[in-house]
């Protein structure tokens, strides 16, 4: 998984929009990955892995709920240390996704894979990965701090 790292961060830091909140989501997911990897098998990894990471982001946005409604005031966030090769109009566009939209984009445009694999990943239709990914492009097509550059910055993705 160390070859891996790196890639495993930039997808975490897609989903969650803080680098921080990115890296220790990776070590929660590999350290709960590490009891059954013995069972996952060399040619799945990969996949296994940006699964585990997307239903780990759920987890956490789900207790982040809880712990925004009790504090007076959200923690502020940083930039990554590679900050120019996602840029950061792109990334705060997509933080501001619903959650499953933010997957299927990351899943669909940054990690290249098909409809099919996303609905895999995220246990759901074909049929909902389209849509929800037509929703959530149409969406940032719109956003008005993407204002005239949403495609070229959509095919950073």
């Amino acid at each position: 998984m160390a070859a891996r790292w790196s890639a495993l961060v930039r997808t975490a830091y897609l989903l969650t929009g803080d680098f921080h909140e990115a890296e220790d989501l990776v070590q929660t997911t590999l350290a709960k990955a590490y009891p059954q990897w013995r069972r996952i098998r060399d040619d799945t990894v990969a996949g296994y892995m940006r699964q585990a990471l997307v239903n780990n982001n759920r987890s956490r946005v789900r207790r982040r709920r809880v712990v925004q409604l009790l504090t007076p005031f959200l923690p502020d966030t940083s930039a990554p240390a590679d900050a120019d090769q996602e840029p950061d109009v792109l990334v705060a566009a997509l933080a501001a996704l619903p959650e499953r939209q933010r997957a299927v984009v990351v899943l669909r445009y940054w990690e290249d894979l098909s409809v099919e694999q996303v609905a895999h990943e995220l246990g759901c239709s074909t049929g909902t990965v389209k849509s929800q990914a037509s929703r959530a492009l149409a969406r940032l097509r719109t956003d008005p701090n993407l204002a005239g550059q949403a495609d070229d910055l959509l095919g950073a993705l």
